[in-house]
């Protein structure tokens, strides 16, 4: 943790992109979130543990790099986490996309399409730090809210969002055909009070 001061955070434009796809994106799934709708309409998540632990990696199935041919990312911001040995960790936010089904054909919407910090420095605070600073450029464009979408898989990252003020607001279950047993989490957060 002594080394997060020395780590600058800048908007470095997707011709930082290769840089920022070495930044690894794989984790240990070794418990999954169970997720079950509340009397209120609220989500409740507890934590499974699973019989035989895995790698997920998430470029493996889509790469950051795969964006510029997928996208009109006029739109986008990439922001880099560097320090004197190289980028540590990076997000990526879209807004005022069309084909981004997350954005709703809105304007005043955004998404944290991607946040990644080198696994030394997972758990360390530049997961909180960058998630500002997207949520600072995304209401400076003028979104009212932002958008993440994640996996029950993925219970650090459901963990994470919840602390950072995120509220899951719908659960996709089966979402993906390429992942079965995957369901897809969205969460939001209003920006109104965050700026």
């Amino acid at each position: 943790m002594s080394d997060m001061p020395q780590i600058r955070i800048v908007e470095a434009g997707f011709g930082a992109l290769d840089a920022y796809c070495r930044i690894p994106m794989a984790f240990r799934v070794d418990a999954i979130a169970s997720v079950t709708r509340k009397q209120d309409g609220s989500w409740r998540l507890a934590k499974v543990a699973v019989d035989e632990p895995w790698i997920k990696d998430y470029d493996a199935l889509e790469s950051p790099a795969e964006l510029p041919g997928t996208f009109d990312l006029a739109h986008w911001t990439l922001f880099l986490a560097e320090d004197s040995s190289g980028p540590q960790g990076g997000c990526i936010v879209a807004q005022d996309t069309p084909g981004v089904d997350m954005l709703q054909g809105r304007r005043d919407l955004a998404v944290l399409w991607d946040i990644r910090i080198h696994p030394s420095l997972r758990g360390a605070g530049l997961g909180c730090r960058l998630f500002e600073r997207a949520c600072t450029w995304a209401g400076k464009k003028g979104c009212v809210e932002l958008q993440v979408e994640t996996q029950q898989i993925n219970l650090p990252a459901c963990r994470f969002y919840a602390a950072m003020g995120c509220r899951l607001s719908r659960v996709n279950r089966e979402a993906y055909a390429e992942c079965p047993g995957e369901d897809q989490l969205i969460w939001s957060l209003p920006l109104q009070d965050r700026l």
